[in-house]
């Protein structure tokens, strides 16, 4: 059963690249006030490098103007994947923080993992949802993973 409009989201670890090599984020963390957080099947992939990301890029400004605190990205990928990944899509630039579920725990855990052929921790549904003191407030899920337009930044700035 994957997590719903009105769940609280549940608790759990993802990586972030640090100075010394991964650094832990708990998921409670993520639940801090009015937080868009938007889920990518992997980084680097076409869908997700050329539509999903960069609709949330040219967003960032406008959700925090719309008291949206963080924008964060959640890939199934290791950090430093993320991290890279971060930086050539200018996330970094624009105050998107891009964790990793290396293991595909957290995914897991909000019932958004799909599995498939030559993926080790599987990959995730493609979605986007506004979290405000850890409640989902709003929620999209994309029909198939090569598709970015309900979950896309104008999307879900429009649900702000």
């Amino acid at each position: 059963m994957s997590i719903s409009k009105g769940d609280k989201l549940p608790e759990g670890k993802l990586l972030k690249p640090g100075a010394n090599g991964p650094e832990e984020v708990a998921a409670a963390d993520l639940a801090r006030g009015r937080v868009a957080i938007f889920a990518v099947p992997g980084a680097y992939t076409p869908t997700c490098t050329n539509a999903h990301m960069p609709s949330f890029v040219k967003n960032a400004d406008k959700f925090r103007a719309k008291g949206v605190s963080r924008v964060i990205c959640i890939t199934v990928n290791d950090p430093f994947v993320a991290g890279k990944w971060a930086a050539d899509t200018g996330a970094t630039d624009a105050g998107i923080e891009v964790l990793a579920d290396g293991d595909g725990s957290f995914t897991k855990s909000l019932g958004m993992n799909i599995e498939g052929a030559g993926w080790v921790n599987g990959r995730s549904k493609r979605y986007a949802m506004l979290v405000n003191d850890g409640t989902v407030e709003e929620l999209q899920i994309e029909e198939s993973p090569g598709a970015c337009s309900v979950t896309s930044g104008d999307s879900l700035l429009d649900l702000v």
